[in-house]
């Protein structure tokens, strides 16, 4: 009886999950909708590029702020970590 139903569970189980995966075909797009799908597509990339430049010119602006207010306060930027001095890895 309990086998009887665990193999009811798993063939229902199998099914939903083959009809789950089953790919929906895409829509049919006329011309029209496909200009404005690539039209939208360039907008989105020309923001991506924009909001890309303003985030590296204002990392810059960060970096070139800490660099100065190092050398005024005359301390040497710290190294990165996991950096080794050239000569350290040559052992003979």
């Amino acid at each position: 009886m309990k086998t009887g139903k665990l193999l009811a569970a798993a063939l229902v189980m199998a099914l939903g999950a083959g009809i789950a995966n089953a790919k929906i075909p895409a829509p049919v797009m006329d011309d029209a909708a496909k200009a404005k799908a690539e039209e939208a597509k360039t907008k989105a990339a020309d923001a991506a590029k924009k909001e890309a430049e303003l985030l590296a010119k204002s990392q810059d602006r960060v970096a070139d702020r800490y660099k100065k207010a190092q050398r005024k306060s005359a301390k040497p930027a710290p190294a990165a970590k996991g950096a080794k001095p050239a000569a350290a890895g040559t052992k003979k």
